[in-house]
């Protein structure tokens, strides 16, 4: 039977860096938000969006996901209703996914939001990702070209790495390179023995 390794950690903490490593090892690697903004496109997502954000988010009938990301980071109630939309299909495209990939020992599930999407609650072990946090807040600024309010805006709007912590079964201290593939030697080890 396959298992889910879920994949997590806070924005900028390098979740999808140490979904490249796991990969480079031949490993099958699903990233959630990848796949979650490709799904935005769909014309029957972008119908259910526009029902609960109107029009304001759409410039020519095409998606202005900034326009979206800050009303949600700004509304936690908002933010509900957009995962409320895109999860259950994010959780569809996973599934048929994971049924390409049943000869794989196990497979990553990449997920930002892993937790709060309660899509952990699929996964056989979780990895969180960590960085301190101006590291975390100097990478999304540098890869977003968003400001460090804007960052501190959507990291409130995440667990927090204690809470996290708290749910994980291996943890990955994401500050150098060679470090991050020597912890995944080591959860990669105690995969095999599980």
């Amino acid at each position: 039977m396959t298992k889910i390794i879920g994949l997590t950690g806070g924005i900028g903490s390098g979740k999808t860096t140490i979904a490249n490593l796991f990969a480079a090892r031949g490993i099958p690697v699903y990233i959630a938000d990848d796949e979650a903004r490709k799904i935005t496109d769909l014309p029957e997502i972008q119908s259910a969006i526009k029902d609960v954000f109107g029009n304001q988010v759409f410039g020519n009938n095409i998606l202005i996901r900034e326009k979206l990301a800050q009303i949600v980071f700004n509304d936690p109630r908002k933010l509900k209703q957009l995962n409320a939309i895109i999860h259950p299909a994010v959780k569809a495209h996973f599934d048929h996914w994971l049924e390409q990939h049943l000869n794989s020992p196990y497979v990553i599930k990449e997920a930002a939001i892993l937790f709060e999407s309660g899509s952990y609650k699929d996964c056989d072990f979780i990895i969180t990702v960590l960085a301190p946090l101006e590291i975390r807040i100097d990478r999304v600024v540098k890869r977003d070209k968003v400001s460090r309010e804007q960052v501190l805006n959507r990291i409130d709007n995440q667990w927090s790495d204690r809470e996290r912590i708290e749910k994980s079964n291996y943890l990955i201290e994401n500050t150098n390179i060679q470090k991050s593939e020597e912890q995944i030697e080591e959860i990669l080890k105690k995969l095999t023995i599980s």
